[in-house]
C-alpha cells in the first residue's frame, strides 16, 4: 500500500458512496485492478468510509444540529411528563432516520453472510450497476412527487429504509436507492435528497462500527499513519464534492444521466467476465 494507493481509493469511495453509482461496486473493483486485496486493506477500507461519514456532517451541519437539539429536548419532555411530543419538523425528522435504520440494520445483520458472498462474482457487481441505472431512470422519468416532510409518514421511512437495506449488495448504489424510493414514496426532490444523506449517517456509522473489529484483528498492515490519513482526506474531500454534484443534478433534474454510466460500467463487465 502507498499513499498514491490510498488517495485514489478515498477518491473512489468519495465520489461513489454519495453519486448514485455504488461505492461498493467501485471499490471492489478499484481494489481489484490496484491489486489491494479487501481483507489485506480492510483497516483502511473501514478509514475511507469514516471519511465519507465526516462530508456528510460536513454538509448537512446545521440540519444535524437541529435534529440533535430536538432529539434531546424531546426526551426531556418525556421524563418531565409532558409526553412524546413530535411538534416540528426536524424532531419529526430524527424520529423517521431513526425508523428507517431499523430494517437496513435488520437486513444487514440477518443477511450479511449472503450479501458479503455476492463480492466475490464481478459479474453479480455489473448485473447489480445495470439495475441500479434502471432504478434511476424509472424514478427521474415517473417522478411528480410534492410531499415535504409534514406529510411524511413511518412506512414512507420503512420502506425508505428496504431500499437502503438492498443497497448492501454490491453494484446496487445506496444513495441511488434511497434516493429512488423516496421519489417513488412522492417526496419532493429536497427532501428526497435531504433524507437520504441524513439515513446514511447510522448505516455508514453502524458499517464502520460492525467492521472495525475485524479491521483491527487483520491490523493495519504496512500502511503508516500518513497513508490512512491521506485516504481519510481523500474521501472526505471526494464525499463533499459529490454530495453537492448530486443535489445539483436533482434539482436540473438530471438524476437519469447517472444511468448511461452504471449501464455502460456495468454492461462492461458482464460482457468481460461472460468472455473471461
Amino acid at each position: 500500500m502507498t499513499i498514491f494507493k490510498a488517495i485514489l481509493l478515498g477518491i473512489v469511495q468519495g465520489l461513489t458512496e454519495f453519486l448514485p453509482v455504488s461505492s461498493s461496486g467501485h471499490l471492489s473493483v478499484a481494489q481489484h485492478l490496484l491489486n489491494t486485496p479487501e481483507d489485506k486493506i480492510l483497516f483502511l477500507t473501514v478509514m475511507l468510509h469514516l471519511g465519507t461519514l465526516i462530508s456528510v456532517f460536513f454538509v448537512y451541519s446545521s440540519d444535524i444540529f437541529l435534529i440533535c437539539k430536538e432529539f434531546i429536548l424531546m426526551i426531556f419532555d418525556v421524563f418531565k411528563g409532558k409526553g412524546f411530543k413530535i411538534n416540528n419538523d426536524h424532531r419529526k425528522l430524527g424520529i423517521l432516520i431513526i425508523i428507517a435504520t431499523i430494517p437496513t440494520g435488520l437486513m444487514g445483520i440477518f443477511l450479511k453472510d449472503i450479501f458479503e458472498g455476492f463480492y466475490r462474482s464481478q459479474l453479480i457487481i455489473g448485473f447489480s450497476l445495470i439495475i441500479t441505472g434502471t432504478l434511476l431512470w424509472t424514478a427521474e422519468r415517473v417522478h411528480s412527487g410534492k410531499r415535504n416532510i409534514k406529510q411524511m409518514n413511518w412506512i414512507d421511512a420503512v420502506i425508505v429504509g428496504l431500499f437502503q437495506g438492498f443497497a448492501i449488495t454490491p453494484g446496487i448504489s445506496r444513495s441511488g436507492s434511497t434516493i429512488v424510493g423516496s421519489l417513488f414514496r412522492g417526496f419532493n426532490k429536497e427532501l428526497a435528497t435531504k433524507f437520504s444523506f441524513l439515513i446514511s449517517i447510522p448505516s455508514i456509522g453502524g458499517a464502520v462500527l460492525l467492521e472495525a473489529k475485524d479491521a483491527i484483528a487483520h491490523g493495519t498492515g504496512d500502511m503508516t499513519f500518513s497513508i490512512l490519513l491521506a485516504g481519510i482526506f481523500a474521501s472526505f474531500i471526494a464525499g463533499v464534492l459529490a454530495i453537492r454534484t448530486l443535489i445539483n443534478f436533482i434539482k436540473k433534474e438530471k438524476l437519469y444521466y447517472f444511468s448511461y454510466y452504471t449501464w455502460t460500467i456495468g454492461s462492461a463487465i458482464v460482457i468481460l467476465n461472460l468472455i473471461r
